[in-house]
Formats: structure tokens, C-alpha cells, sequence
């Protein structure tokens, strides 16, 4: 009787150190998790603050300009078509009658 005893405390005592250690291993990756990100945003801020220095952010908003008008040129060129596509039904329509 007293080696069941042994043995079920042997057995919760490696349960509690395994969910010890199972908890810092956790705590462990979160913390490394959490320096990486903030890692992470350091340089991004550092890339961002160095292009705003050398004046390459200015060329980013001409980019962003050009793509702007180039949409536009692509819905007016959509608008177009679907007109076309409007004069070509009505104009089957009225064959049709």
C-alpha cells in the first residue's frame, strides 16, 4: 500500500514540475515573440525616418500619384466599353423588332 502512495506522489509531483516547466517554456517563446515584434517595428520606424531624411519619400507620393491617374485612365476606359456595350445591345434590339 505504501508503494501505491509513493508512486501517485511521484506522479503528481512530475505532473506539477512538468506543467512548471511546460509554463516557462511558454513565458520563454512570448517574451522572444514580443522583443522580435518590437524589433521589428524599430527598424521600420528607423527605414521610414532614414527615407524622410533622404528625401525618397517624396519620390514614394509621385508613385502613388502616378498609379492614381493610371486608374482613373482604367475606369474611364471601362465607362467607355460599357457604353459600347450599351450601343451594340440596342442596336440588336432594334434589328430584332
Amino acid at each position: 500500500m505504501t508503494e501505491y502512495r509513493d508512486s501517485s506522489s511521484n506522479n503528481f509531483l512530475s505532473l506539477i514540475s512538468g506543467a512548471f516547466i511546460g509554463a516557462a517554456g511558454l513565458a520563454w517563446w512570448l517574451i522572444s515573440e514580443a522583443d522580435k515584434r518590437k524589433e521589428t517595428k524599430k527598424q521600420r520606424a528607423m527605414m521610414y525616418s532614414s527615407r524622410i531624411q533622404d528625401g525618397s519619400e517624396a519620390f514614394d507620393s509621385d508613385d502613388n500619384q502616378r498609379k492614381v491617374k493610371s486608374e482613373d485612365k482604367l475606369e474611364e476606359k471601362v465607362e467607355q466599353l460599357n457604353s459600347a456595350i450599351a450601343d451594340v445591345r440596342r442596336q440588336l434590339e432594334e434589328l430584332g423588332q
